[in-house]
């Protein structure tokens, strides 16, 4: 059973993995020259999700949606989350 600590830890972690991937997938759509909605046609991820993963206050995403994500820029889920 998790402490109450660790199970705040775990929330620090996970909002600062949702803000890395939101920073990332903005400068990945700036390389490739994608706008929000063109991304969103390539991923097949509703407009609206994607704006919210990329937001201030980015939402959790699921394996699923960083694969079509890394497909849609035609790269690895690795080198999507390769965050540097």
């Amino acid at each position: 059973m998790s402490t109450i600590k660790e199970v705040c830890q775990n929330i620090v972690v996970s909002k600062k993995i949702n803000l890395k991937l939101a920073k990332r997938l903005r400068e990945l759509r700036q390389k490739y020259d994608y706008t929000q909605e063109k991304l969103a046609e390539l991923s097949g991820i509703d407009y609206k999700h994607l704006q919210l993963l990329e937001s201030k206050k980015p939402c959790s995403a699921k394996i699923d949606t960083l694969e079509k994500l890394a497909n849609a820029f035609n790269i690895s889920i690795s080198k999507l989350l390769d965050f540097k």
